[in-house]
């Protein structure tokens, strides 16, 4: 068996990492799903041990000190491996979606001078071809899965190459270890691109040790929790929920596809999940819409508990006792409907975390009144995935919570959030211009997003700063305030509706788009969606400043996808390609009623 090197200090996510492996030795580290579906465990001795191999693998192809090395592929234990294999020997990840087009991993592949890649299957491996042999300055590809190709490695290779390694060099992960510090570069993580390019934003060993410190320091996480992770791992969301678990040491079950969750919440029974709204919705609109479609008691009856529910949510938001008559039927309501709910979700979850976008008080409130609080956090990825977050028994519902311990807050003039702390980035990657524009001599990040402090810190957003547009009569609107309020009001209604987009920029008045949920639509005819469009769209207007007001809306044919270039990979809006996608569509609503 190879020996793991000790971690004598904790200056790197590599180091850090070994020694929660020591504390931990045969505690269970990961659980990871088989070809057939049986779910298979993992210690921190066995991580350890895998992850060792496959960085003396590294090291004796001459990857080490700096050297860029990409991830392409979804989330997988696989992935979790590669990446702690790069950090063990001081190189950089370079994260890249699976689902990146061939265009843009040239253009990360270039950027960042990557001279190694791992590859999960042939579909990524295609990518990563030349005219001349790999892209950019690429010189090994290592696969997750078999792949017929002689000039690939494959991950048991790596590690037989790593094993050969440390028996001439047993020292060789604690040399490079000893010379790794918190300063060096431990990720490159490319933006969005939501508008423009994408940028690579340069994330520390100290950036992620912070994050994992952080979080620990809350409590809200014990050592015996139970983590589902399905998130990307290419975004800093899913890599931060790493950062955490090699600080604490709890229990991970790890398996990236989407289409399983619900399958893997029943077999796993977690304690906590981290999603994007999206999901949360999907929940929502499914189990709402099995609920009320056949009508009679069982309909009357989920209504009915849920009213209780929501209800007992706006006291505790307002700091309000219930009445024990209240609690009583409350009671009542749990065992008949809300524990049925939580039953569904595997029984268990004790922590929700929603981030990545905009979650909807409608959704938040219903799943708090079914006993399933979502804590709210934002962060971005230049300052290491969270910087809020709501926390347990102190949630404040349309917040996106407190800050973490460390990260400084300041709310400039005009309403921009300005971050500064040990979570922030060292900058973007060959952009120097781009990174003094956002970060300022005083360590003060510009976030781009507009919002404001309330009582006990907690912050609010409302808008993002780019996202203000102006109507042809010059007068700006906040889409993003409108587009949450409308999707949240459509929602508290009926379960239909995914995105809303407002159209408004140089036209005389805002129109608004949206996409439907098919699930939650299947069943509903067609005026009944519209008209109830129609109505959470009146109802929304009447909160607005006239310029403000949606004058007409379209729904659209189908959701919008990352194929398409409408979303990305994390589920943000591109408001540009939606408008480019639908131009049609949008002309046809200011030629129909141009007046």
């Amino acid at each position: 068996m190879t020996t793991v090197p000790t971690a004598a200090a904790t200056g790197s996510v590599g180091a850090r990492f070994l020694a929660n492996c020591e504390r931990h030795a045969d505690a269970e580290a990961f659980r990871y799903p088989t070809p057939d579906d049986r779910w298979v465990s993992l210690t921190w001795r066995d991580l350890a041990t895998r992850a060792t191999e496959l960085a003396a693998g590294l090291i004796s192809l001459g990857i080490t000190d700096g050297r860029r090395v990409a991830i392409a592929a979804s989330t997988r234990i696989e992935w979790v491996e590669a990446d702690l294999a790069i950090m063990l020997v001081g190189a950089t990840t370079t994260t890249i979606y699976p689902n990146t087009n061939c265009e843009d991993v040239t253009y990360i592949l270039d950027d960042c001078a990557a001279v190694a890649v791992f590859a999960e299957n042939t579909t990524q491996v295609a990518k990563l071809r030349s005219d001349t042999g790999w892209a950019g300055a690429v010189r090994q590809v290592v696969t997750f899965d078999p792949v017929d190709d002689p000039a690939t490695l494959g991950l048991d290779a790596l590690r037989e190459l790593g094993r050969d390694h440390l028996l001439s060099n047993p020292n060789a992960i604690s040399n490079v270890l000893d010379a790794t510090g918190p300063d060096h570069l431990a990720t490159i993580v490319y933006t969005s691109g939501t508008t423009g390019a994408p940028k690579g934003v340069e994330l520390t060993h100290a950036n992620w040790l912070y994050v994992g410190a952080a979080v620990a320091s809350e409590h809200f996480i014990r050592t015996d929790a139970v983590q589902l992770l399905w998130l990307p791992l290419s975004h800093v969301f899913g890599k931060l929920l790493l950062a955490a678990q090699y600080e604490i040491g709890f229990v991970t079950a790890i398996d990236g596809r989407v289409d399983k969750i619900i399958d893997n919440l029943a077999a796993v029974r977690p304690t906590i999940m981290a999603a994007a709204p999206r999901i949360f919705e999907k929940v929502y609109s499914r189990i709402v819409t099995g609920a009320t479609a056949a009508g009679g008691f069982r309909a009357a009856l989920f209504r009915w508990a849920f009213h209780l529910g929501a209800d007992a949510v706006g006291c505790r938001q307002a700091r309000r006792k219930l009445p024990v008559w209240r609690r009583l039927q409350l009671a009542i309501a749990d065992r008949l409907v809300f524990a049925k709910i939580r039953g569904r979700l595997g029984g268990r979850l004790e922590i929700l975390f929603s981030g990545s976008a905009a979650l909807a008080p409608s959704i938040a409130e219903w799943f708090a009144a079914a006993g399933l609080p979502i804590l709210e956090g934002y962060g971005l990825t230049e300052a290491t995935g969270v910087s809020f977050v709501n926390r347990p028994g102190h949630l404040r519902i349309g917040t996106v919570g407190q800050p973490l311990a460390g990260t400084e807050v300041r709310i400039a003039d005009d309403g921009e959030i300005l971050l500064r702390g040990p979570g922030v980035m060292r900058g973007y990657h060959k952009l120097p211009t781009a990174t003094a524009e956002v970060l300022d001599a005083d360590g003060w990040f510009a976030t781009g997003d507009i919002g404001q402090l309330e009582l006990h810190d907690y912050l609010r957003i409302t808008d993002r700063k780019k996202d203000l547009v102006k109507t042809s009569g010059g007068k700006y609107i906040a889409p993003t305030a409108i587009e949450s309020a409308i999707e949240s009001a459509i929602k508290a209604a009926c379960p239909l509706i995914s995105t809303a987009i407002v159209i408004a920029d140089g036209r005389k008045f805002a129109s608004l788009l949206v996409t439907l949920d098919s699930d939650a639509c299947r069943e509903i005819p067609t005026e009944t969606i519209h008209d109830t469009v129609a109505r959470a769209v009146a109802d929304v207007n009447k909160g607005l400043n006239r310029w403000e007001t949606i004058k007409h809306f379209r729904i659209l044919p189908r959701e919008l996808s990352v194929e398409a270039g409408e979303i990305t990979p994390s589920l943000k809006v591109k408001r540009a390609a939606v408008a480019r996608n639908h131009a049609n569509l949008i002309e046809s609503i200011y030629s129909e009623h141009g007046s």
